[in-house]
């Protein structure tokens, strides 16, 4: 698998691996970028075909396609996979991608930090869905509110498994937040002050600082609550002085940040979409840098608008609701500022500005329902109804995973020099959107006439019908959507490698301003910036490319290293581990190992060991040579 080792300067050595043993190893953000995508995809696919399910079981009245239990699993499954595990690793993967060639860095802060965090992110996710196959899956709904999720009425080993899961994943999303609010505070390239960051970096920023405090938050909680069901604590059982409206307010402390966690690197793709397909600088620069920061600070502000109907009171549920009413003031700067971008702008409607185009309205929509539960009286009729799920998954589905086919269609080309199909990109934009809306937009009716929430069937002549069927064959358009988009990947694939840097022509940010797909060492000299909008300012000038800060010279690169791997396998192990302590397994070996804690041993100190090699081996990495340099794209 090693090709060998090459002497270089300054006498460093540079191990080189081959096939799967080269991406295990890999610490180049961009090979990153192309696991967090696959894995991305991987798990976006589980949590799609779980809602398929979902809707074929509510296509008609007394359905029987699966029962009450599994119904429940689903659900849970469907709403944790895509907000963990679909849906962050495509952001981390635009991130990873985009975030370094933007500010003109030649890699993150912390390379062996960005390798560990996507490994911890992996195990995780696929540790928790190792569910389906070993006792059940969890079953209390992705937002697990005690005192479901107890030990009394889940006792399979799902809830454990959503617990420990989610606590190594989240491990992987905190440390590739601290990585990137490191990368975009210490290695912007000379000029680039933060108020000539582009959007996309500027949100991620924001985005990155949101998951540092965020996620301690959820990590409490489902420390907690693992407790409570392996090590019989009593945090949330009132009976024993618990109390379960703990978890609500823990959840949501990080939950309702993590919606925007979500959406606001959507935010920083649309901005940088709509402004290079309207040949425009992005109008109200200034206000949407602000308007991004208060909405991070807003998004801390309103969690317990969740928790209208626990009985919190009148003032606090006025508070709340201020609040929550507040975050459409910075939300609507954003919509007016789009627009403003577009109007009187020379607009082409690629496949990527039409998702661009289709988010804004789309969001708008789901905005504007997020304002009707902001108020807590109505709240308390739409509480649990159908309205919410319609509500959500504009926002979401509407709002972020809109944004991300538009990041992924403009991007595609720089990531992996190949251009995707419009004409593909145009079928599958027009029947995800029809599809989308066809969805959901019955389900706010379905919510008002009364459908509750997470039920697993319903009675004949309620009016619910014929809805939940337009809404079920929604459903399958989207995933027919999402399968052309699958095709175009491809198909793509099928073309040869290699397309202009600026592939777009009008691209105005510095990652077009190398080749595509980037070398390996991204720019061969790091360019000095003179404004915002810092390539589209040097083509105004008449200059080809960007003026270098320095001269040409030998590049540090970080060595690869298989050692991230191995502690996330070690955390996978202990995991496992310390989920079946109490189980008997009718085998005394079986027993021994788990019930006293020797695979929970062997995985921590296989996780540990790993960190005292990191800290003990002075790995130097090593050079590419100034004959070395040329303009040909890492093999991603």
């Amino acid at each position: 698998m090693i090709r060998g080792y090459t002497a270089l300067a300054h006498a460093h050595s540079v191990k080189r691996y081959k096939g799967l043993m080269d991406w295990i190893t890999t610490v180049d953000h961009k090979k990153i970028a192309v696991l967090y995508l696959l894995a991305g995809g991987f798990f976006f696919g589980i949590g799609g075909i779980e809602a398929l399910l979902i809707r074929v079981q509510l296509a008609k009245p007394m359905n029987d396609f699966v029962t009450a239990q599994q119904f429940n699993e689903l659900i849970t499954m469907h709403g944790t996979t895509m907000i963990f595990l679909g849906v962050m690793p495509v952001i981390f993967a635009l991130m990873n991608a985009v975030i370094p060639l933007q500010i003109g860095a030649r890699d993150v802060a912390f390379p062996f930090l960005n390798s560990l965090g996507f490994w911890t992110f992996l195990f995780g996710g696929l540790l928790l869905n190792l569910s389906w196959v070993m006792g059940g899956a969890p079953d209390a709904g992705w937002t697990s509110y005690t005192p479901l999720s107890s030990s009394q009425f889940s006792a399979t080993h799902g809830v454990d498994f959503y617990t420990i899961g989610l606590q190594i994943a989240g491990l992987g999303t905190l440390i590739g937040g601290i990585n990137f609010l490191a990368t975009i505070i210490t290695m912007r390239a000379p000029g680039m002050s933060f108020m000539r960051m582009p959007m996309f970096t500027w949100t991620t920023f924001v985005t990155s600082a949101m998951i540092l405090f965020a996620f301690p938050a959820i990590t409490v909680g489902l420390v907690l609550l693992t407790f409570d069901r392996i090590l019989g604590a009593n945090f949330f059982n009132v009976e024993l002085g618990g109390n379960p409206v703990l978890w609500q307010h823990i959840f949501w402390i990080f939950g309702h940040p993590e919606v925007y966690i979500l959406i606001l690197p959507a935010f920083g793709v649309i901005s940088e979409v709509v402004s290079t397909f309207s040949r425009k600088r992005l109008f109200g620069y200034s206000s949407m840098v602000f308007a991004t920061i208060l909405i991070a600070f807003l998004g801390f502000m309103v969690w317990a608008h969740h928790m209208f109907t626990t009985g919190m009171g009148p003032i606090a549920n006025a508070l709340f609701s201020i609040a929550t009413m507040l975050i459409a003031v910075p939300t609507g700067i954003k919509i007016f500022n789009w627009l403003f971008t577009m109007w009187g702008g020379q607009i082409t409607f690629t496949t990527a500005n039409l998702f661009a185009s289709g988010f804004i309205p789309t969001f708008v929509m789901g905005g504007v329902t997020g304002v009707m539960l902001a108020s807590a009286p109505a709240d308390y009729q739409y509480h649990d109804t159908y309205f919410v799920v319609a509500h959500f998954h504009y926002v979401i589905v509407g709002g972020l995973v809109l944004g991300l086919f538009a990041g992924l269609h403009y991007w595609w080309p720089k990531m992996f020099g190949r251009v995707l199909s419009e004409r593909l990109g145009k079928w599958e934009f027009w029947t995800f959107i029809i599809g989308f809306h066809m969805t959901f937009f019955v389900q706010h009716f379905l919510g008002l006439i009364g459908m509750q929430r997470r039920v697993f069937t319903y009675l004949p002549n309620q009016g619910f019908d014929l809805m939940n069927l337009i809404s079920t064959i929604g459903a399958f358009l989207m995933g027919v959507g999402t399968l052309i988009f699958l095709a175009n990947i491809i198909l793509s694939f099928r073309e040869k490698k290699g397309v202009a840097g600026d592939v777009w022509e009008d691209g105005r940010t510095l990652e077009w301003a190398i080749p595509s797909p980037p070398p390996e060492y991204n720019f061969k000299q790091i360019p000095l910036v003179r404004g915002i909008d810092a390539f589209w300012k040097e083509k105004m000038a008449g200059h080809q490319e960007m003026t270098p800060a320095e001269p040409v010279g030998p590049i540090h690169m970080p060595s690869p290293t298989i050692l991230p791997f191995l502690m996330s396998v070690g955390l996978f192990i202990a995991g496992l581990g310390f989920m079946f302590t109490n189980d008997d397994f009718g085998n005394s070996l079986l027993n021994f190992m788990f019930n006293k804690y020797i695979v929970v041993a062997i995985g921590l100190g296989m996780t540990f060991l790993c960190m005292l090699l990191r800290s003990l081996y002075d790995d130097h990495g090593w050079h590419i040579e100034e004959e070395e340099l040329k303009d040909g794209g890492v093999q991603a």
